[in-house]
């Protein structure tokens, strides 16, 4: 890891992109760094484990971790580092994404994973989640989302029926 991202996105597949890019889009909007990465609990669970602690090391503030089915990614996560983790479950079987929610809500006591909507709504969230936690201590970016908050509120009021 070249630089020290604020955020670091993973997810277990590549096809996982096509939903989480919405994440990356909002952190880029936000002016947040961000390192977005496939790395799966199951098919990479050493090259998980070693970059979730390295990136812990060197000052990464938060992750989001992205999955489908039994979505162990964002609990494979947070028992690596006691950063913030931000689970984003998918719709990647029959179930819709009920599977993969199920799974990220229900972690043990004492490795929490703060669990977002299923797909691109949660992967949005997810996004304005970490700013929100990066804003604790960067006051622009608490700026930021007032500022954002105030031009929907301002859009909604703007409403015209007949």
């Amino acid at each position: 890891m070249a630089q020290v991202a604020d955020v670091a996105i993973l997810m277990g597949s590549a096809n996982d992109w096509k939903v989480m890019q919405a994440a990356v889009e909002m952190l880029v909007e936000y002016g947040v760094s961000h390192d977005a990465r496939v790395l799966s609990a199951h098919r990479t669970p050493t090259e998980t484990a070693e970059f979730v602690r390295q990136a812990d090391a060197a000052g990464t503030r938060v992750f989001i971790a992205a999955a489908g089915m039994a979505a162990h990614l964002a609990g494979a996560v947070a028992a690596q580092t006691t950063r913030p983790v931000l689970g984003v479950p998918l719709a990647a079987s029959d179930l819709d994404g009920m599977d993969a929610l199920l799974s990220t809500v229900q972690m043990p006591p004492g490795i929490p994973v703060a669990t977002l909507a299923i797909g691109k709504p949660g992967a949005v969230n997810a996004a304005l989640l970490a700013v929100s936690i990066l804003a604790n201590e960067r006051p622009e970016l608490r700026e930021k989302l007032q500022a954002a908050r105030r031009k929907k509120a301002e859009q909604i009021l703007a409403t015209q029926l007949e």
